[in-house]
């Protein structure tokens, strides 16, 4: 049976940004011993509408051929980066946020692509991103490339965006991982222009003298990466405290990183990242991979 705890789960169309995402998740897959679960949700809809039953019978082969064909071209795509992995492809008729979120709860990431046809349609703009990134039960990776060439990157630092949430704790335990497999720096950033704090370990949004605040933001800062620090004593970390929205640095940095992790909900300057308006701007126009991660993080 499948440890499927071990296992990445990738949603699959036939879309280069789909196909981006399998090359993604079979590298990270290759480098941690990882199974790949590789799923294409068939596009069923309207399928009985205006027609008769035979020519629908006859459309849903077609339909179910071209699935299947889809599923294998990835699995093809996912050996092709190694050939030794372990890869399972499928090509069901199951509601692909459903299927994904349900499957999510035994997996170890969930990995989409920027762009989706077929049964990942608008995957970017409409709810089917939205609800996996804000139900699943494991982090969930939105593989994004660079603006201009579109080419995924794999050089530069992880950057983690570091806040007071309840989410924080999971958020740079995933960014720690993540650069620690990478062997490459972790930029911790934390943006306090617009921090807005339910306790006591930042005044931010009483006090408009911004100096004023920057030692006690630096110790919050530091003492979030503190224990984490110490865990992952082979990780180099930065430090990175600026007076800014979030998103804006969040975006600027994404151009020169290899991903960018952030929490699905946030306090303060994260607010709202239940695909709001941080969460959202990362997903939608990051210049690299996104990894959300959920207060439930395993």
């Amino acid at each position: 049976m499948t440890d499927w705890t071990r296992t990445v789960l990738v949603g699959v169309d036939g879309s280069e940004g789909a196909a981006e995402a399998v090359r993604w998740a079979a590298r990270l897959a290759s480098g941690r011993d990882l199974g790949l679960e590789l799923v294409h949700c068939l596009q069923l809809a309207g399928l009985l509408r205006g027609g008769e039953l035979a020519r629908s019978a006859e459309l849903f082969e077609g339909i179910r051929r071209d699935g299947e064909r889809i599923a294998a071209e990835a699995r093809e795509l996912a050996l092709s980066v190694d050939a030794s992995l372990d890869v399972c492809s499928e090509a069901l008729t199951d509601s692909a946020p459903a299927l994904l979120i349900a499957r999510s709860y035994a997996a170890r990431m969930v990995v989409l692509g920027r762009t989706g046809i077929g049964g990942f349609a608008g995957m970017l703009v409409g709810a089917t991103t939205a609800a996996v990134v804000g139900h699943a039960g494991c982090p969930v990776a939105v593989v994004r490339g660079r603006h201009g060439d579109g080419l995924v990157p794999q050089d530069g630092p992880v950057v983690v965006g570091v806040d007071g949430s309840a989410c924080s704790d999971a958020v740079i335990e995933a960014a720690f991982e993540e650069a620690g497999f990478r062997q490459v720096p972790l930029l911790a950033v934390h943006a306090w222009i617009d921090v807005v704090y339910d306790s006591a370990e930042s005044s931010a949004r009483l006090m408009p003298q911004w100096e004023s605040l920057q030692p006690a933001e630096e110790r919050l800062l530091a003492q979030r990466l503190a224990g984490w620090q110490e865990k992952y004593p082979d990780v180099e970390v930065r430090r990175k405290l600026v007076r800014d929205r979030p998103r804006h640095v969040l975006l600027d940095k994404s151009s020169r990183a290899q991903l960018l992790v952030v929490g699905s909900r946030g306090r303060g300057g994260f607010a709202g990242m239940l695909m709001g308006s941080t969460s959202q701007a990362m997903v939608h126009h990051a210049s690299c991979p996104v990894l959300v991660v959920r207060e439930s993080r395993r």
